[in-house]
């Protein structure tokens, strides 16, 4: 999985996306090529209180560091701009998304064409070329 991208879902039960970004628990990090995926780490935050709580969000930014998205069920205006400065794509999808389902579907479009941020994050992981 070479050309692998690293992909985070927010899930407690890791089979579902089930979590807002900045009250979320847990997420479950995937390296994600064309054919394959791979689960990386699944990573656990204790209590973090939620109201005007920015550093609960630089936490979380910080691990999904070299992500290339983060799937999550909702997710705030500061959390979206602090992702976007890293580079980091978040997908907002309904409550109850299957992981596995999700994962096919950006194979899919890895396959297919894929949109702006996808082709940007497939390009910084393929280093320079040999030639």
């Amino acid at each position: 999985m070479e050309t692998a991208i690293k992909i985070a879902f927010a899930t407690t039960d890791m089979e579902t996306v089930n979590q807002h970004f900045g009250s979320a628990k847990s997420f479950a990090v995937y390296a994600v090529d064309m054919e394959n995926s791979e689960l990386l780490e699944a990573a656990q935050f204790g209590e973090l209180s939620q109201d005007g709580n920015e550093d609960k969000l630089s936490v979380k930014i910080e691990l999904l560091g070299g992500c290339a998205a983060v799937y999550c069920q909702a997710i705030g205006g500061s959390a979206i701009n602090q992702l976007i400065v890293k580079n980091i794509q978040p997908v907002k999808v309904h409550e109850g998304s299957k992981i596995k389902d999700l994962i096919v579907d950006l194979q899919n479009e890895m396959k297919a064409g894929p949109s702006n941020w996808l082709a940007k994050a497939i390009n910084q992981n393929k280093g320079p070329d040999p030639d």
